[in-house]
This record gives structure tokens, C-alpha cells and sequence, in this order.
């Protein structure tokens, strides 16, 4: 038998960094996110030889031990293993369990996608189908969040866990004591056929430790810094603005838009933006784009720029002298899927 899960990654849209502790707790924060058919992938086959085996396929990591009632956290596949510890712990009595986990993900971790809390929302979804546990959306997100932000301390916000679960366009809520409210958005297809055609997903090609960036942000609203904590408020303004946008199908406003977040977000912290990743902003903007961004904390990873009317041709010939990558992608309906083979 095998079990299989997939999740989908994400992009966001508008307010990202909002959904960080201790600034969400303090003002609320909002986010607009998306998810699109790039994917995280878990397959479990059970085994009854008392070994474990983790394969990350495209790390090209894989360890094998013995079956325990907890495995130890060292640096090495320390996601999979937080899950199954956090799985035997609460859900199986302590026993121990034995399989081989197969994990792959369509973008690098430091990507700025979600792509660490979408492989672990994949993977608590494949130990949720095997042993028939009776969780529900918000259940497996809030499961997801906990295992990776507090028992792993890995730094972060709460957004990915809750995309990666629910799917689609969602307008996300957070608050104090780790309260969220997802808001599904009922757009006309019309409008996400715009919007994806418009919206360019551009890889610069390099990832980033966005752990480092995160915890700056979340200094500077512990030391109670003004400029970043405006910044914050402006980005939180800027979901709410983007989800009016969408929902009336004003996209002609997406651009500036993103371009009113990308000039706050840069006022977070440190790191989030660099001389190369300016250039390739400016010359997308020159070649007609309207807007645009970094996906995720910042430094790296993955940029999306808006690309209004027949735009985006031009923008893609500017920016091939930088070496990055295109990635073709569609806007996604669906959360976490598993079953069983």
C-alpha cells in the first residue's frame, strides 16, 4: 500500500510579513494569497521491519534509522521528522511507527513560495490518510504551524501553512493567541484568467535564508521601531486593498498596488531587497510592468511583476540579460489532497 499527499505552494499577493509574531498579535495582521500548480509531494509505504527511511528526492538527502517513539531533531530532514514526532506523540498512543516517506518539492526551500510549510502540511496530510485521523482544514494548518514555527523555532510567519491546506484565493486574518480567519474569495474566472495572464513569475535563481530577515522584522517591532512598524501597517492596507481590486475586477489597480507594498516592504528590515534584485525591478518596470515584488521574506528567490495589457512580452525580453527563469504556472482551487494506491 501507498500513501500519497500533495500540497500546493503559494504566491502572495499583498500583506505578507503582516502574518508574523509578535506584529499580528499586537495590530492584526491580513494577507492575500494564491495558490498555483506547483506542488509538494509526500508518499508514505508502510514497512514492518521497525526502520524508518526518509528520501527527500529533490535534495537528494535520505536517511534510514530505527523506528522510535521520537526521532532527534539534529539539522538533518528535521521537518519530517517534527511531524512524526508530533503524529506518534498525539495521535498514535507513543507507539512507533515504520515506513518509507518520499518527500519532492517543484521549488527550492529559501524560494519565497511556502515551500517548507506546504511539504509539511503534505506530509501531515499523508500520515492523516494512513492513519485515518479525523482532522479538518484548520486543524492540520494550525498543526503544521505549531510543528514548524514553535517546536522546530524555525522563524516565519502563518500564511503558507494555511494556503497550502485550504488552497485557492484566500484573504487571511491573524491574531493574538494564534488565531486565523481564512476568508475565501468568490472571484469570476474571468478575472483569475486575467490575473494569470498578467502576472509574471520570474526565479532570480538564487535562494535565501529568509529565517535571518524574519528575525529582524520581528526585532524591530520588539523594540518598538517606527519605521517598520508604519511599514507593516501600510502592508496590511495593501491587502485589503488588493482583495477590493480582485473581487471587482479593477486589475488595472494590481500594479500599483504592488508597487505601494514593494516600497514599504522594503522598510522591514534589512536584506529584503539588494542591488541586483533593484535592477531587475527598474528594468522590468521601464519595459511596462506596473508593480511588483518579492515572493516570500526577501533577498532571493522568486519575483512577480504585473504585466498589464500586452506588457508582459517585453518585460521577459528585458529581463533575460539577468539569467533568471520564467515559470509557467496556473492558479489553483484546492488545498492539501491524499489517497491511498
Amino acid at each position: 500500500m501507498l500513501i500519497r499527499s500533495v500540497a500546493p505552494l503559494r504566491l502572495g499577493l499583498a500583506g505578507g510579513g503582516t502574518d508574523v509574531s509578535p506584529y499580528c498579535d499586537i495590530y492584526g495582521g491580513a494577507v492575500l494569497n494564491a495558490t498555483i500548480s506547483l506542488y509538494a509531494y509526500a508518499t508514505i509505504e508502510p514497512r514492518n521491519d521497525g526502520k524508518i527511511e526518509i528520501i527527500s528526492v529533490d535534495r537528494n538527502e535520505f536517511m534510514t534509522m530505527d523506528s522510535k517513539p521520537e526521532l532527534e531533531i539534529d539539522g538533518k530532514l528535521d521537518l519530517i521528522k517534527g511531524v512524526y514526532n508530533r503524529i506518534v506523540k498525539d495521535f498514535n498512543k507513543g507507539k512507533p511507527l515504520s515506513f518509507t516517506i518520499y518527500i519532492y518539492a517543484d521549488a527550492p526551500p529559501g524560494s519565497g513560495l511556502g515551500t517548507s510549510s506546504t511539504l509539511v502540511v503534505a506530509v501531515i496530510g499523508a500520515f492523516a490518510e494512513w492513519l485515518n485521523l479525523p482532522l479538518g482544514e484548520y486543524d492540520i494548518a494550525h498543526l503544521a504551524f505549531e510543528i514548524e514555527r514553535i517546536e522546530l523555532k524555525q522563524a516565519g510567519g502563518k500564511q503558507d501553512q494555511y494556503a497550502a491546506t485550504f488552497g485557492g484565493f484566500n484573504f487571511m486574518e491573524f491574531y493574538d493567541n494564534h488565531k486565523v480567519i481564512v476568508n475565501p474569495l468568490r472571484i469570476k474566472q474571468e478575472i483569475i484568467d486575467e490575473l494569470q495572464h498578467n502576472l509574471l513569475l520570474y526565479y532570480t535563481g538564487t535562494s535565501r535564508l529568509s529565517s535571518k530577515i524574519i528575525e529582524a522584522q520581528v526585532e524591530s517591532v520588539k523594540a518598538g521601531k517606527e519605521d517598520p512598524v508604519k511599514a507593516m501597517h501600510k502592508l496590511k492596507e495593501q491587502a485589503i486593498l488588493m482583495k477590493e481590486a480582485i473581487l471587482k475586477g479593477n486589475l488595472d489597480e494590481v500594479g500599483e498596488i504592488l508597487h505601494f507594498g514593494w516600497e514599504h516592504k522594503k522598510q522591514m528590515a534589512e536584506g529584503i531587497t539588494n542591488p541586483v534584485i533593484e535592477e531587475i525591478y527598474e528594468t522590468a518596470l521601464k519595459a511596462g510592468a506596473t508593480g511588483g515584488k518579492i515572493s516570500g521574506a526577501g533577498g532571493g528567490g522568486f519575483m512577480m511583476f504585473y504585466c498589464p495589457k500586452n506588457t508582459k512580452y517585453k518585460v521577459i525580453e528585458a529581463l533575460k540579460k539577468f539569467g533568471g527563469e520564467f515559470r509557467r504556472y496556473q492558479f489553483t482551487k484546492y488545498g492539501v489532497k491524499t489517497w491511498r494506491v
